[in-house]
């Protein structure tokens, strides 16, 4: 018998959860899962958690994993993996566990389920949650060049490459970090690492160095990540490699690592410098380039170097011939000479200490007049006890010749496409003269390798086009005095190739010196298209009733266009959905109402977006758009788009059932099975019912309801079995299933499984994910509480007797009885009923044997029949039989149990022979007394006259006068 206890108000339910789903993690690297619960009355004891599967392959059916409460839970395809401790679940706390997969397979894919085992008296809540995990493949790659012996001086710079990337399909982040692992050492030490939101962090030790811009990382490319080490210290001697690690964000918002791999090391040797003795001084100068053009960088760097260096001050100083341009002094204090005091405040000389005995200057930009002989100086500077430094000698390094010449730099849109504007400016440096600009072109046939002119504009100003391109829109310009502007309309493909600009100097009618600069340009072909989603993500998928925005990218001159979207839903129909005509007029093939157009014009392409709104899978399938374009008064076709699946899929079932898991009743009672419906996700939601019936591997359907409520019943089902099985909704809502009259065939599992119906924004109903409970049915022969008086009794009777039937236990307060009476004779051996009472106080008698029968009933448990007037005929056994019947919830009246009472024997005697027999045993009676009472009197007379004959008797004188004597005296 169980006991269902509901809750009061305000008393806590149980709530079970589970990490948010989907997660995706990488095939053979572990997962995690966390479950936990809340709401139990106690707390403090520690509950026991189940984890189950279904599999993408067959959704409905569940395997258990593991359980925290019995061993034999587990289903033979996971005890392997269980019994080696690759599959674990252990608790975190009384109320939470942690579920791990060492290494994932690609079968583990699927809905995991985490239920908590009830054992309070209690249902009210969440006992089972689940969440989805994918598992993808590994598609992150890390490759660096091979592993090599790399030797270095102590104060060399030091550059390595690394590429990382990922193709999988989902958004995931990419962290990368250089590590340096010692000799000796367990652990390898983090360089420089750039973390999942491309932030740049110093391992630690080398934050100063960083920060003094001696290690850099620099990602170079989408998949290219440079380490720039600019002085090798013996410390970072041993094994250099680089780690990528992809992130995937959960929907909890957490990231979580899916995958990191090393790429293969580099030997690095850093040897030590050799450094001279504590009286010399050793300073040489370097720069990145000393062959610039006006409008570059220079970088000069200077390097000391002498004995127990990071203890001593220098004072260090740059010179262009006799011309000091910076010194830094002892203390780091900058100072600029005169010459150079304006280009400092205005950030075009910097100078600073960057490390212990390197000190650099930077001229940007540089002018012509900035080349020249560069040396740089430095003095040693002693301190004293007072903190006043004295300047000793000075040493020069070698002197650096630096040439700067004058500059041509061009700069414009590398891709321009069919029909639009080519413009290109070219940018002069260093020149003082009067200046001249030729343009020409190199075409990208194989056959053509010279340029050819295509302008000229001279010193005087005079514009010259060539001949070939006198019916073309071409114009070279001045618009400032260093630069020089050609400007190319409506390009075609054939204009594609290389550019080059010659500025040329002029002195007179001299011409000093020219400078050409060269660019590629490349004419895109009218018209190219492009379909794409509008989000970030690869993925096309979306649920019903999401929004879904499609992109048509036409990409090339702003010309009159006629855009038609399509939709494919299968392989034989395509189904034009609308038209955007180059007049502005729009015609609609499909459902307006499911579609709207959206027209951007941005600076590179126009784009027609096609918004679907509240998706349903009617708007599923392939969507692809065509574009024609009117170009020199002819319409011209353009290749259609890709195309771009969109897959609408039903919403996770949300839907949670509750159900007792067990019942234990009695055969011939109804059984009243319930599953309810614990949180109704959508108030619109119609539900499909199916009561399904398992005895050890056989399942059958009993009973099923649709959408509709439509009641049917199983095709294994019997006509018997339909007549005691019926099904109803009640509120919550809930799913009852009745079986009326139970038997022993009746016994196994009921499982309720339930089907959520919901409609698409279209009215269209569609079904999700079944949800099932199961509940194992036990029934059991009920025990006869019924007894009645069985005493054997014996009567000899002339007249009325009464039969009694009396109850002395019955099975409940609310029984009801029917009793009959029964006959038999002594020496036969065949019954039959007398008189009946039924439940209802009907009687029936059914004697018929002349003598009349009174029914009687003193006590609710005492009945009676009395027998009148009976003759001989009459005599035999005399017997009751009660039926017990209970009231039944859905069915009446049942009957529960019968039992017979012990045998009266009745002897019935005549009225005549008794009459007789009574007289002759008084006439007997009666002599006797007169016998007794004649022999008392004879013996007291003897007595008395034997006295007075001893005592002179006066009898004689006391008898009367007239007494006469007899004659025997």
């Amino acid at each position: 018998m169980f006991l269902f206890l509901y809750p009061t108000p305000g008393e806590a339910s149980v709530l079970t959860e589970i990490q948010a789903g989907p997660l995706y993690r990488v095939v053979n690297t572990p997962l995690f899962i966390s479950c936990n619960v809340s709401g139990f009355a106690n707390s403090n004891m520690e509950k026991e958690f189940e984890f189950r599967i279904r599999k993408p392959k067959n959704p409905t059916s569940e395997i258990n994993i593991i359980s925290t409460q019995s061993q034999g839970f587990t289903y033979s395809i996971y005890q392997g993996r269980v019994r080696s401790n690759t599959i674990t679940l252990k608790h975190v706390s009384p109320n939470s566990v942690l579920f791990e997969i060492q290494s994932l397979q690609k079968n583990d894919e699927g809905e995991y389920d985490c239920s908590v085992v009830n054992l309070e008296a209690l249902y009210n809540g969440i006992y089972s949650v689940s969440t989805t995990v994918k598992v993808i493949d590994n598609s992150l790659t890390v490759s660096s060049s091979a592993s090599t012996l790399l030797s270095y001086n102590e104060g060399d710079a030091l550059t390595l490459t690394c590429q990382a990337s990922s193709n999988t399909i989902q958004h995931t982040h990419l962290s990368f970090a250089w590590y340096l692992h010692k000799d000796g050492k367990d652990d390898a030490q983090v360089i420089i690492s750039l973390d999942r939101e491309f932030t740049l962090v110093p391992g630690p030790g080398f934050e100063e160095r960083y920060q003094a811009g001696h290690i850099r990382l620099d990602k170079m490319g989408e998949a290219t990540y440079r380490l720039k080490m600019a002085q090798l210290q013996l410390s970072d001697q041993g094994r250099i490699y680089c780690q990528a690690q992809e992130w995937i964000q959960d929907p909890d918002g957490s990231w979580y690592s899916l995958i990191k791999m090393d790429a293969e090391e580099n030997v690095v040797n850093v040897k030590a410098r050799v450094v001279p003795d504590m009286s010399s001084l050793v300073v040489k100068i370097s720069a990145q380039q000393t062959t610039l053009q006006e409008g570059q960088e220079l970088s000069l760097s200077c390097n000391v170097d002498t004995q127990n260096l990071e203890e001593r001050f220098f004072s260090i100083a740059w010179l262009r011939g006799r011309d000091e341009l910076a010194r830094i002094g002892p203390t780091g204090i900058l100072s600029v000479g005169p010459e150079y005091s304006v280009r400092e405040k205005e950030g075009e000389l910097r100078a600073a200490r960057i490390g212990d005995v390197e000190y650099r200057l930077i001229l940007r930009p540089v002018r012509t007049g900035d080349q020249g002989e560069y040396v740089c100086k430095a003095w040693p500077q002693d301190r004293g006890s007072d903190g006043v430094f004295t300047q000793g000698a000075a040493t020069d390094s070698s002197s650096l010749l630096v040439s700067i010449s004058a500059s041509v730099e061009i700069q414009g849109t590398a891709t321009v496409n069919e029909g639009d504007r080519l413009k290109l400016t070219c940018n002069v440096h260093g020149f003082n003269g009067q200046l001249s600009v030729t343009w020409q072109h190199k075409s990208t046939s194989p056959s053509t390798a010279l340029f050819t002119s295509i302008i000229t504009l001279s010193q005087e100003g005079v514009m010259e086009k060539d001949g070939a391109l006198m019916n073309r829109k071409v114009r070279a310009l001045r618009p400032t005095a260093d630069s020089f502007t050609l400007e190319f309309d409506e390009v075609r493909p054939s204009d594609s190739g290389a550019y080059q600009c010659t500025v040329s100097e002029w002195k007179g009618s001299s011409k000093t010196n020219s400078q050409s600069q060269t660019t590629t340009v490349t004419v895109k072909p009218v018209g190219k298209t492009c379909l794409s989603h509008v989000s970030a993500t690869k993925s096309e998928i979306v649920t019903i009733g999401e929004n879904v925005e499609l992109m048509c990218r036409v990409r090339g001159p702003r010309l009159p266009m006629t855009v038609t979207w399509s939709l494919q839903r299968d392989a034989l129909s395509i189904d034009n959905i609308m038209t955007l005509y180059f007049d502005g007029a729009i015609s609609w093939s499909g459902d307006q109402h499911r579609y709207q157009l959206k027209v951007e014009n941005q600076q590179s392409q126009v784009i027609h977006s096609l918004l679907i709104n509240s998706a349903s899978h009617r708007e599923a399938g392939n969507y692809q758009c065509r574009v024609s374009v009117v170009l020199q008064n002819e319409h011209k076709k353009l290749p259609p788009s890709n195309q771009l699946a969109v897959l609408v899929l039903n919403p996770v079932s949300k839907l949670r059932l509750s159900s007792p898991t067990t019942l234990t009743r009695s055969v011939s009672t109804d059984i009243e099975m319930k599953c309810s419906v614990v949180s109704e996700p959508s108030l619109s939601s119609r539900y499909a019912v199916n009561w399904l019936f398992q005895q050890q591997t056989e399942k059958k359907l009993i009973v099923s309801s649709d959408l509709d409520a439509l009641v049917t019943f199983g095709p294994q089902v019997e006509l018997e079995q339909k007549r005691r099985i019926s099904m109803r909704r009640t509120r919550g809502p809930s799913f009852e299933m009745t079986i009326q009259q139970a038997r022993i065939s009746d016994n196994g599992s009921y499982t309720c499984e339930v089907v959520e119906w919901r409609q698409d924004p279209g009215g269209h109903w569609y079904s999700l994910s079944p949800v099932s409970t199961t509940t194992v049915l036990t029934l059991t022969e009920p025990e006869k509480n019924l007894s009645v008086e069985r005493n054997e009794v014996e009567l000899n009777v002339s007249g009325d007797f009464i039969i009694p039937c009396q109850i002395t236990r019955q099975s409940s307060s609310e029984s009801e009885f029917q009793v009959t009476w029964f006959w038999q004779e002594k020496t036969g051996t065949k019954q039959r009923p007398i008189f009946t009472v039924y439940r209802n106080s009907t009687l029936q008698d059914r004697f018929g044997e002349g003598a009349q029968l009174k029914f009687g009933h003193p006590l609710s448990s005492h009945f009676t029949l009395t027998v009148l007037k009976p003759d001989p005929k009459n005599s035999g056994l005399y017997y009751c039989e009660v039926e017990e019947w209970l009231p039944s919830l859905s069915h009446g009246w049942r009957k529960v149990a019968v039992e017979k009472s012990g045998y009266l024997t009745v002897n019935v005697i005549t009225e005549g022979k008794c009459m007789c027999l009574a007289r002759i045993l008084a006439a007997v009676v009666l002599c006797l007394l007169l016998v007794i009472f004649l022999l008392v009197l004879k013996l007291c007379r003897s007595r008395v006259s034997e006295r007075k004959k001893a005592e002179n008797s006066l009898w004689v004188d006391e008898l009367p006068l007239n007494k006469k004597p007899s004659a025997e005296d």
